[in-house]
């Protein structure tokens, strides 16, 4: 098939041109992210391919549809980027990544925790200035607290697991408990309350729009750490700022944000970031953030790559499982 590869950075044609060796489809590499006015890129093209701050939106789909296009293959497990039900209308199958490596992304959330419990960002800055005072970089013994984790699906397991490994006592909370995991299942609010960690690792939906906002933040213990690598508006920043602002957060990490659809994955350090939330984020010193990064491991990506081609290749008429995304 001939496929338009949106929103492409150097290290997504790397991987799909070495996955497609083994498929063999006409890849077209654009950089452009998806959007109503980029669609008409896509002219000639069965498939597009897609990441997670595409715009597929219906008015994107209908422009699509016209082109000819039958496939979105979201490079990505999640797709609360795409309206389903205008896909399902236009005849256009949306199919995706589901687990490309949990492992990326729960590893990446203990660094996060490591880093910010430990202050590692700030002495590496210090001992580079020649700086080796101690004062301000004060941390806590993992051992013996509480972690809480909401949402215990494949990355959230992963993260238990990690954690139990700590001699931390988890907490964890799930609609779908894992009957698997060695942990303590409790309500979302009695979780906030005894965590003195808690990391968020469950999809974005109208459900958890806004999951921690100015109403779950008053039940959060106070001081305790927030860590977010799942979707961005899981939390209301601005929310967010002000439990900060009172000490209620204790400290913040975040690898994905509510508005970095035009952000992140870009170079903007010579320009002035007009996000006035996010710059404000950026003046705690108790606030961590990496630009969607979690993901960003040699074996996600050769897994990102080998099951979007496959989803293609299956859609196309070849043998295999697709992993097609619900419409309802």
């Amino acid at each position: 098939m001939r496929v338009a590869v949106f929103n492409t950075k150097p290290y997504d044609q790397r991987f799909l041109e070495r996955a497609n060796t083994h498929f063999n489809h006409e890849l077209l590499f654009l950089e452009p992210h998806l959007n109503v006015r980029t669609a008409r890129l896509a002219e000639g093209c069965e498939a597009v391919c897609t990441f997670v701050n595409d715009a597929l939106d219906a008015a994107t789909l209908e422009v699509l549809s016209k082109l000819g296009v039958r496939l979105v293959a979201l490079r990505c497990a999640g797709f609360n980027q795409v309206d389903l039900r205008a896909a399902a209308n236009l005849g256009i199958t949306v199919v995706r990544v589901p687990a490309y490596s949990p492992y990326a992304v729960a590893e990446h959330a203990v660094a996060l925790i490591l880093t910010l419990n430990r202050n590692i960002h700030r002495a590496y800055n210090r001992v580079r200035e020649g700086n080796f005072e101690l004062e301000g970089l004060l941390g806590f013994d993992l051992h013996g607290k509480t972690v809480g984790v909401i949402g215990t699906g494949k990355i959230g397991a992963i993260f238990a697991g990690i954690m139990l490994g700590f001699g931390t006592r988890v907490l964890a909370h799930d609609p779908f408990p894992n009957n698997d995991l060695k942990v303590e299942y409790v309500g979302l609010e009695s979780l906030l309350a005894q965590s003195d960690v808690i990391s968020l690792h469950c999809p974005l939906s109208p459900r958890t729009h806004h999951l921690i906002d100015a109403s779950s933040l008053k039940h959060l213990k106070h001081g305790a750490m927030l860590v977010n690598t799942s979707r961005g508006a899981l939390i209301d920043t601005p929310a967010a700022i002000d439990a900060l602002k009172t000490g209620r957060i204790g400290a913040l990490a975040l690898d994905v944000y509510e508005e970095e659809g035009d952000l992140f994955f870009e170079n903007l350090s010579n320009q002035m970031i007009q996000d006035d939330v996010f710059s404000r984020l950026l003046t705690f010193p108790n606030v961590l953030i990496t630009g969607h990064q979690a993901f960003f491991t040699n074996e996600a990506l050769e897994n990102i790559a080998r099951t979007t081609l496959e989803n293609i290749t299956v859609f196309s008429g070849g043998v295999g499982t697709m992993f097609e995304v619900p419409t309802k």
